[in-house]
């Protein structure tokens, strides 16, 4: 009994705990969208991204590289059309 009793105080106890600082709030982050829009700054993000990831935050870069597939496979709506003539191998 004891043990179970000492299990619910410290469960208590820590259920109580939350951040003790209020997040810094992020600055102005592009949309996906306004990224796939631009494609030089989407490029220039690109290399930017490549080489100094930790400084500019793994939000943008995540979104640079979603804008960037967004732009490579487009929305998504265009049907496969196969080849008339099979390939030869």
């Amino acid at each position: 009994m004891r043990k179970i009793s000492l299990l619910l105080v410290l469960v208590a106890g820590l259920a109580g705990c939350g951040p003790s600082e209020t997040p810094a709030p992020k600055p102005d982050i592009p949309t996906v969208e306004e990224l796939a829009a631009d494609p030089e700054r989407l490029k220039e993000l690109r290399a930017q991204c490549k080489t100094d990831r930790a400084n500019l935050g793994n939000v943008l870069c995540d979104r640079v590289a979603e804008a960037t597939r967004k732009r490579f496979y487009g929305d998504g709506t265009a049907p496969y059309t196969p080849s008339e003539t099979p390939p030869k191998f």
